[in-house]
């Protein structure tokens, strides 16, 4: 990856665990970044179940495979960069909320939305 580190997708609670992250939903993200040319900070990569239950993430959260991550952002100028981006990049599933933006590539969801939180 050209824009991350791998361990910025490990669950807090397991050092290393950002090596379970799918290549191809980082392959994207990085894509994403190149496009919006500005940082993306990441607040939520990969999580253990154990992790994804402390943080109130449904039970089948794309988190818990690999295929998600949540982007800090506050500013709705770079929110705008951000999802434009990765639409760009071509992801079809975004969640946007109030501090940060949610993305994944889970195959086994309805594709083609934007949700808020």
């Amino acid at each position: 990856m050209k824009n991350f580190s791998i361990n910025e997708f490990d669950s807090p609670d397991l050092v290393g665990s950002g090596q379970f992250m799918d290549k191809d939903f980082l392959s994207m993200l990085d894509t994403a970044r190149d496009i919006a040319n500005t940082s993306f900070v990441i607040t939520s990569g990969y999580r253990t179940e154990s992790h994804n239950k402390r943080v109130g993430g449904v039970s089948n959260s794309s988190h818990r495979i690999g295929r998600a991550a949540d982007i800090s952002c506050r500013d709705a100028r770079k929110r705008s960069q951000i999802i434009t981006a990765l639409l760009a990049a071509g992801f079809t599933r975004i969640g946007v909320g109030s501090t940060f933006i949610h993305v994944d590539n889970d195959l086994n969801k309805s594709q083609d939305v934007i949700w808020t939180y």
